[in-house]
């Protein structure tokens, strides 16, 4: 597999495609079409891959970063900006993933332009709706990932445990033997 699904939100999994945001130089995994069609196949939202080209992943970056705006905006309780609500707008007004039933099953299919009006719609769900109140940020200083915090008593702290969890973790324990080595 080439991406990471760590949220349980396709929208907010889409904006992790650009990690350690906060670096100098963030780590890009949608750099070529191929990871474009790459990520909508990993992600289940296609059986087959879309047939992206450079255009459709210019398009595809910009709403991923008019997304994120928009999840950074309420993330600070700042309001939405406009430009950014315009470009989620226009996306979720896109046609649905084609659902198509044969005899041994069912097949999702589409454009990269569906996919990113199934995206898009699902933003708008969040953002608009109850649980952007569960919107969070991981922990990890070095990871910009965003989720929707569902634990009990809304206390995650990280994008998912089995990654940044456990890298702050053994870091905390290296660092409590390592002062306790001097002692």
């Amino acid at each position: 597999m080439m991406h990471a699904f760590p949220c349980g939100t396709l929208p907010l999994d889409f904006v992790g495609t650009c990690r350690a945001r906060r670096n100098e130089v963030p780590v890009e995994k949608l750099a070529a079409p191929g990871q474009l069609d790459a990520w909508f196949v990993e992600s289940g939202m296609f059986d087959t891959v879309p047939g992206a080209d450079a255009t459709d992943l210019d398009v595809a970056v910009d709403l991923r970063e008019a997304i994120y705006a928009l999840v950074a905006s309420r993330l600070d309780g700042q309001p939405m900006p406009t430009r950014a609500i315009a470009e989620v707008n226009r996306h979720a007004a896109g046609l649905p993933v084609t659902l198509r039933l044969h005899p041994s099953g069912a097949t999702r299919t589409g454009s990269v332009a569906q996919g990113l009006a199934a995206l898009a719609r699902e933003a708008v769900e969040i953002l608009g709706g109850d649980d952007a109140a569960l919107l969070r940020e991981c922990a990890r200083p070095e990871c910009t990932q965003v989720y929707l915090d569902r634990s009990r008593g809304y206390r995650r702290e990280w994008c998912a445990m089995r990654t940044c969890g456990n890298r702050v973790k053994a870091a905390t324990y290296r660092a409590r033997q390592h002062g306790g080595a001097g002692s």
